[in-house]
């Protein structure tokens, strides 16, 4: 896939690195020519630039751009400005990182297709789930294994945990299932609760919208979730 990251900052470099080294094609803005000298060589691309000139900007190829990151992270007011910007020139897919409340608020009212907060999500975690299919989120234990939270495919809805076979297969462990339901906010709000069943059963039936949350070696996660489209 390819990606523009706007920021390379202490969020925006460490994802940059991380979707180039996945085998991703990723564009690195900033306009600190230190910091784009800096990470030149672990981002396939580098360019110092003022993201907020939107004369310069609209002389990238966003047509053959899949997502789009605003990593401003130092200037909320740039932030703002790059992400409206942006959104009105109709990107494939706007992400766009908040932070604070008030400026997640702002973010919403601009209509971003999605909102990271740094503090909760990390770039490993933020890098898995935008190459990785379905993936909900990860959590890295270490450099060789991880839990990750993945959406259960369709062609196994109605099968039970143990057909599935996850251990002989992918050698994955699968620790518990997370239900998914829309429930009425107090505010009259639809949101979206999550319950966790327990200790996995190989009797348990798979439903739509049941995330799997499974153990193992980040190459045989990366396995079953390229396997499994």
């Amino acid at each position: 896939m390819k990606y523009i990251i706007i920021g390379l900052g202490n969020f925006g470099a460490p994802l940059g690195e991380k979707l180039t080294a996945l085998g991703n094609e990723v564009i690195g803005i900033d306009n600190s020519l230190s910091k784009v000298e800096n990470y030149k060589e672990n981002i396939s691309h580098t360019i110092q630039m003022d993201a907020t000139d939107e004369f310069t900007m609209k002389g990238l190829p966003w047509k053959e751009i899949d997502i789009a990151i605003v990593a401003i992270g130092e200037d909320q007011g740039a932030n703002i400005m790059v992400t409206a910007m942006l959104k009105n020139m109709e990107v494939n897919r706007l992400i766009a990182r908040a932070i604070n409340p008030l400026h997640e608020k702002v973010l919403e009212a601009i209509g971003v297709d999605e909102i990271v907060n740094p503090e909760d999500e990390t770039a490993e975690r933020l890098s898995k789930k935008l190459c990785l299919n379905n993936v909900v989120d990860s959590f890295e234990l270490n450099d060789e294994y991880s839990i990750l939270e993945v959406a259960v495919p369709k062609k196994y809805i109605g099968k039970t945990l143990g057909t599935l076979n996850l251990k002989e297969k992918f050698n994955l462990l699968t620790l518990t299932i997370i239900k998914q339901k829309e429930v009425k906010s107090l505010l009259g709000k639809t949101v979206i609760k999550k319950e966790i069943k327990g200790v996995a059963s190989d009797e348990w039936v798979l439903e739509d919208s049941n995330i799997l949350v499974l153990y193992g070696n980040n190459k045989d996660l990366n396995d079953f979730a390229e396997f499994r489209v």
